[in-house]
């Protein structure tokens, strides 16, 4: 069951809730219908953390009207990924949004206080892979982790990881991004002893084929305890990384 729902029932428990408040919140609205979009207001008590907007595809309004609804329904802290820096300026004038312009996405409202069992490690192989790698720290970072960010640590030059071993192996997850030959997951995966996200990024010259080489590479990992995300999905990494750091939001 679901933290939220159990800290509702508990204060039903101790008398702090009343059974009548307890029902309207279990009883409001579901989701609702914009006509363009069903925005999910239970993800929270499904999942553990309120929807994501993916900002790619949708207009400057449909984003900002769903925002309103989120919002309307105490929604305190949204994240807007892919989301072009014309329509985040767009946006900006009607809802106040905090834009990352390297991470192509944005933040309405603050980012929480981290509340993790531990610190999650984002890693890339090359400064060309911030992007991504700043797309998963942020997203982790808005569902409540702690992030230590270790950039340009790529195995053509290994001795600039293996001076960050101490984050690498106190670490709860690690994200490790990389284009090219998508090396980095494995060299991590066998340093560390926790759970590695490999996130393979579309950087590489042309037999790369835009992160098809590196995304093969992981998949193909000789390292215990590596997963694989889709090319380029910071956002993804993200996400389950804050789930392996929250194991009671879901529990």
């Amino acid at each position: 069951m679901n933290s939220e729902i159990k800290e509702l029932l508990e204060g039903v428990k101790n008398g702090t809730v009343s059974v009548d408040q307890a029902l309207l919140e279990l009883k409001k609205e579901p989701f609702k219908d914009l006509g363009f979009a069903k925005v999910d207001f239970h993800r929270k008590i499904r999942q553990g953390t309120s929807e994501v907007i993916y900002g790619e595809g949708k207009t400057s309004e449909q984003i900002i009207k769903i925002v309103q609804a989120m919002q309307d329904q105490g929604t305190k802290t949204i994240l807007i990924t892919r989301l072009p820096k014309e329509k985040a300026e767009e946006i900006n004038k009607t809802i106040q949004i905090d834009y990352k312009e390297n991470a192509r996405l944005a933040i309405a409202g603050k980012i929480p206080e981290p509340d993790g069992n531990g610190t999650i490690v984002v890693a890339t192989g090359g400064t060309s892979d911030m992007p991504v790698a700043e797309e998963a720290a942020f997203t982790a970072e808005v569902l409540g982790n702690k992030v230590v960010r270790l950039y340009d640590v790529g195995v053509a030059g290994l001795h600039r990881l293996l001076s960050n071993l101490d984050p690498i192996m106190s670490a709860t997850a690690i994200i490790a991004v990389a284009g090219m030959e998508g090396a980095l997951a494995s060299v991590i995966g066998g340093l560390s002893d926790c759970p590695v996200i490999a996130v393979p990024t579309s950087v590489g010259y042309g037999s790369s084929f835009q992160g098809l080489s590196a995304l093969l590479s992981m998949l193909n990992s000789c390292a215990s305890g590596v997963c694989v995300e889709n090319i380029d999905n910071g956002f993804g990494a993200g996400y389950l990384a804050s789930m392996i750091n929250h194991p009671t939001r879901t529990s």
